[in-house]
């Protein structure tokens, strides 16, 4: 984590060629693979939100563009604050699913083979 960080050598840009890297070991790859379908499927929540607003302009611009606060629309107020907040939001669910994946995974490794534990 970030109590292990280790300076690294600089390399060059262009210097290493990605075909030459050796394969991810498999637990690498089986996390890389659950962090980016987690990531699309925030993203696609995200998504269609953003892209729901223009359309409920259009189909419920009634509503959308009606009054509330201070004189701010309905448009207006989902666009600024349920976007920022909803960012938020997905922000701290993609951090609570990576940190229990990695006591996960840390329980395994600890785990012996016999799946007893001490302490």
């Amino acid at each position: 984590m970030a109590g292990e960080y280790r300076e690294y050598n600089y390399v060059a840009a262009d210097t290493i060629d990605v075909s030459e890297l050796e394969p991810l070991d498999p637990e690498t790859k089986k996390i890389m693979k659950s962090e980016f379908s987690t990531g699309i499927k925030l993203t696609l929540f995200y998504y269609v939100f953003i892209l729901s607003i223009p359309i409920l302009n259009w189909y419920a611009a009634e509503f959308m563009f009606s009054r509330m606060w201070g004189g701010m629309t309905y448009s207006w107020f989902f666009t600024s604050i349920v976007a920022m907040a909803m960012a938020f939001v997905i922000a701290l669910i993609h951090t609570t699913l990576y940190e229990k994946r990695l006591k996960n995974e840390a329980e395994k490794s600890s785990t012996p083979a016999d799946g007893r534990r001490i302490g």
